[in-house]
C-alpha cells in the first residue's frame, strides 16, 4: 500500500487550489462569460409585463400601508384572459403579475396570512388571482412569472427579521411549487424599514422548486440574480449595453430588464386618469430604447376596479402592438438583396440562423448587394450570443456610387441592436467588424425605410 506523507498531501491539496484560481481567473475574462440556456431563452422573449392589482386599486394609492380592508378587494368582472388578449395583442411574450405588494395584501390564498383573498368578498373568498392569471397565460402561450415583495408592511413578523424570512420562504414555496413553470421571480429592492433580508437563502429555496427561473434583481445582489435591472423607470437603456457586469473583480451574464409603466409616473390604476396613457410614438420610442439597445421591455399594466384593464388601455396595447408589427415588417434586405449563400444567414429574416466571421478573426466585414439602389433610415442588427457577446466595435457603411458612408458607429450590438438615420439611397451596404474579442456571430442584418410614413400605425390616432 502506498503511504503518503503530510507534506506531500499538503502540496497536492494547494497545487489543486492553484490550479482552480488560474481556472477561475480565466473564466473571468470579460468576453469568455456566456450566457446559460435559460438567459439565451428569455432574452429572445424580448418583451414582457408585470402587472399591478391589489387593495391599491381600490383606494387610488400607489404604495399601501398594510392597514387597507381585505372587504375593499371585489372585482366583480374580473377577467385575466381579457388581460392576456390585450397583451398579446401588444406582442409581449411573458407575464409577472405582483402577487403581494408592499403593502402585504396577497394575490393567492397563501396559508401564511389572512391578509389575502381569502378574506375578501371576491368570489366568496374562494379566489386565487394568481391561479386565474397564471392559467390564462399559458392558455395564451405566455410565460408566466411573479413578484413578491421582501418588504411587508402588514405582517407583524416582519419586525423580527429571522421570523419574517421565514415567513417569506413560506410563502415563496407556495407560488413556486403550486402554479407551474415560472419564467421570471422579480426582487424589488424599494423599502426595508431597516430589515436585513437573507436573500441568498431566499433565493436558494427557489432554486430548490424553479431551478430555471431566471431572478430579476438591482445590480447589488450580484451573485444571485440572474437579470439586472436598467437603473430607471422610464424604460431606457441609455448606455453601451453590455451582457456582462463586473463587481468587485468578478464576472456575471447579466442582461438587462428596462421597466416602465403603460400611464405616466404610475404603476396602479387610478379614476380618470387617461390623459397619463402613453401614446402609441412615446410607446415606440420606449421599444426602441430598450429592446433596440439590447434588453428587455418590461412594461407595467394596471387593472381597474372591474377586474379588467381599461378599454383605453387595450386599444392602446393593440395599436401599439399593430404599429410595431407594421414598422418592421418590410425587411429590405432580404427582398432587394443579389443572395449570396456565403453571407444569407445574415440577411434570410431567420434568427436562428446566423453568420460567421473566419475563425479565431477579430475583424471581419459582412456585406449585400442590392439589385438596384435601395432608399432606408433604420438599420437592425443581432448578435448570436450563446458563445458570449463578441463584438467590441463595429461600423455600418453604405455605398452611394462613389464612397462609403458611415452610417452608425459605435461598440456593442448585443442581442438586437436597432439604429436610425437621416433616409440613404445605396446599392451596397456593409456591416465591418472593426474590433471583436473572437469570431464575430451575426443572427440578423437587416434594412427597413420607416420615414414619416411608416412610422405609424393605421390605428394610431
Amino acid at each position: 500500500m502506498e503511504k503518503k506523507t503530510q507534506g506531500g498531501g499538503w502540496l497536492s491539496a494547494t497545487l489543486a487550489f492553484v490550479l482552480i484560481l488560474c481556472l477561475n481567473a480565466h473564466a473571468q475574462n470579460f468576453t469568455d462569460i456566456k450566457p446559460s440556456p435559460q438567459q439565451v431563452e428569455w432574452q429572445d422573449l424580448e418583451f414582457g409585463v408585470i402587472i399591478h392589482f391589489g387593495t391599491n386599486t381600490y383606494l387610488d394609492r400607489e404604495w399601501g400601508d398594510g392597514t387597507a380592508s381585505p372587504q375593499v378587494f371585489n372585482p366583480a368582472e374580473f377577467s385575466a384572459e381579457q388581460w392576456m388578449r390585450a397583451i398579446q395583442a401588444a406582442g409581449a411574450k411573458y407575464v409577472v403579475l405582483v402577487a403581494k405588494h408592499h403593502d402585504g395584501f396577497c394575490l393567492w390564498p397563501t396559508d401564511q396570512t389572512n391578509y389575502s383573498v381569502n378574506s375578501s368578498p371576491w368570489r366568496n373568498g374562494k379566489g386565487d388571482v394568481v391561479r386565474e392569471v397564471s392559467d390564462a397565460a399559458r392558455k395564451f402561450h405566455l410565460k408566466f412569472g411573479v413578484y413578491l415583495s421582501p418588504w411587508d408592511r402588514h405582517e407583524p413578523k416582519y419586525s423580527n427579521s429571522a421570523e419574517y424570512d421565514n415567513f417569506y420562504i413560506a410563502q415563496l414555496d407556495e407560488l413556486a411549487g403550486n402554479y407551474g413553470q415560472l419564467v421570471e421571480f422579480w426582487l424589488d429592492g424599494a423599502g426595508s424599514a431597516g430589515h436585513i433580508y437573507n436573500f441568498p437563502r431566499f433565493i436558494e429555496n427557489l432554486r430548490m422548486t424553479q431551478p430555471n427561473t431566471l431572478v430579476f434583481a438591482d445590480a447589488a445582489l450580484f451573485e444571485y440574480g440572474d437579470i439586472r435591472w436598467a437603473g430607471n423607470e422610464d424604460g431606457v437603456i441609455f448606455y453601451e449595453n453590455w451582457n456582462v457586469l463586473d463587481r468587485h473583480g468578478y464576472s456575471r451574464w447579466r442582461p438587462v430588464e428596462a421597466d416602465t409603466p403603460l400611464h405616466k409616473n404610475h404603476w396602479f390604476w387610478h379614476p380618470n386618469d387617461e390623459s397619463s396613457l402613453k401614446s402609441v410614438d412615446e410607446l415606440i420610442s420606449t421599444y426602441e430604447a430598450t429592446v433596440g439597445h439590447g434588453g428587455q421591455l418590461m412594461l407595467g399594466l394596471a387593472p381597474d376596479r372591474r377586474g379588467l384593464l381599461p378599454d383605453a388601455d387595450v386599444k392602446r396595447l393593440q395599436e401599439f402592438g399593430a404599429a410595431i408589427r407594421h414598422r418592421y415588417s418590410e425587411n429590405l434586405m432580404a427582398r432587394e438583396r443579389i443572395p449570396n449563400t456565403a453571407t444569407d444567414a445574415a440577411f434570410d429574416g431567420d434568427a436562428d440562423t446566423f453568420w460567421s466571421a473566419p475563425a479565431g478573426s477579430h475583424s471581419a466585414v459582412l456585406q449585400a448587394e442590392f439589385r438596384h439602389p435601395v432608399t432606408f433610415d433604420h438599420t437592425l442588427v443581432m448578435e448570436w450570443l450563446n458563445d458570449g457577446q463578441h463584438v467590441e466595435h463595429f461600423r455600418i457603411e453604405a455605398w452611394d456610387g462613389k464612397l462609403w458612408k458611415t452610417l452608425v458607429e459605435g461598440n456593442p450590438i448585443g442581442h438586437k441592436r436597432i439604429d436610425s438615420f437621416p433616409p440613404v439611397t445605396a446599392s451596397r451596404i456593409r456591416l465591418s467588424i472593426l474590433s471583436s474579442s473572437a469570431e464575430a456571430h451575426i443572427r440578423e442584418f437587416q434594412i427597413f425605410d420607416i420615414g414619416s410614413g411608416k412610422s405609424r400605425s393605421s390605428a394610431d390616432p
